[in-house]
C-alpha cells in the first residue's frame, strides 16, 4: 500500500489535506497492466461474457458495465463467473456499490466524487476510481481514498489538461474518460493519464446489442494499437 505524503518544502502554516500523510489505497496493477477500460452503455447485452472475450481478443482486458445498463448486475455476474475482470461504473450510491461487488465487480467507478461509494468500496476492499474535473475535485477524490481519479469529461479540456494537473498532483493516478477515441487516446496517455476509457468508439450500443463480436474485436484492436504509440 502506498502513502501520499506532504512534500517537505511546504510552508509550516500550510495544511494541504490532499497531501497530508494518509492511507492511499492504490491497487493499480489492473490499470498499469491494462491501461484501457471499455465502458459499456447499451440497452441490451446478449452475452456479457462473450463481449468481454471479444474485447480481450482485441487487447482490452478490463470492462466496465454501467449502472445505466438494464440488468447490469446479471451481466457482471455472468462475466465475472467466466473469469473476466469487470467493474461497475456510474455508481452513485453505496447500495449500488454493494450490489456490484456482490455480483463480481473488481473495481468501482463514479462520474463524480461520491463519499458513500468510496466508503462502500473501502469496506468491500475493492478499488474505486472517483470522477472529478477541477483541481479541487481531484483533491477531494484523493481525500476520499480513490485508487485513481477519473477526469470526466476529458474532452472538456483535452489531453494538455492532464499535463497541467501533473504539476500540482504528480503522484495522483489519472484516468481519461469522456470523448476518448482511437484518434486521441495516445495523446491522453502521453500527457500523463495512467489509463483511458474507451466508450462508443469501441463499444457502440447498437453493435453491442447486435452481438457483433467480430466488429467489437476489430474496434478494440484499433484502439489498443493507437494507444501503443504512447508507449513507444
Amino acid at each position: 500500500m502506498t502513502e501520499l505524503s506532504a512534500p517537505t518544502d511546504l510552508p509550516a502554516s500550510t495544511d494541504p489535506s490532499v497531501l497530508r500523510d494518509r492511507s492511499f489505497p492504490r491497487d493499480l496493477s489492473f490499470l498499469r497492466d491494462d491501461p484501457v477500460i471499455a465502458v459499456v452503455r447499451a440497452p441490451r447485452i446478449p452475452d456479457a461474457a462473450a463481449l468481454c472475450a471479444a474485447l480481450a481478443e482485441g487487447g482490452i482486458n478490463l470492462t466496465e458495465f454501467t449502472c445505466t445498463t438494464p440488468h447490469v448486475t446479471d451481466h457482471l455476474l455472468k462475466a465475472s463467473k467466466a473469469g473476466w475482470r469487470v467493474g461497475l461504473g456510474t455508481v452513485l450510491t453505496a447500495e449500488q456499490a454493494r450490489r456490484g461487488v456482490e455480483a463480481g465487480a473488481a473495481f468501482l467507478v463514479t462520474p463524480g466524487c461520491r463519499p458513500e461509494v468510496a466508503e462502500a468500496a473501502a469496506a468491500a476492499g475493492v478499488p474505486v476510481v472517483l470522477g472529478a474535473l477541477t483541481p479541487t475535485e481531484v483533491a477531494h477524490a484523493v481525500d476520499l481514498g480513490a485508487a485513481a481519479v477519473k477526469i470526466f469529461p476529458a474532452r472538456a479540456f483535452g489531453p494538455g489538461y492532464f499535463k497541467d494537473l501533473r504539476g500540482p498532483y504528480p503522484d495522483v493516478p489519472l484516468v481519461a474518460s469522456g470523448g476518448v477515441s482511437a484518434g486521441n487516446a495516445a495523446e491522453f496517455l502521453a500527457h500523463g493519464a495512467l489509463a483511458v476509457c474507451a466508450g462508443t468508439d469501441v463499444v457502440p450500443p447498437d453493435v453491442v446489442a447486435a452481438g457483433d463480436w467480430a466488429e467489437i474485436t476489430r474496434r478494440a484492436r484499433a484502439f489498443t494499437s493507437a494507444c501503443a504509440a504512447a508507449a513507444s
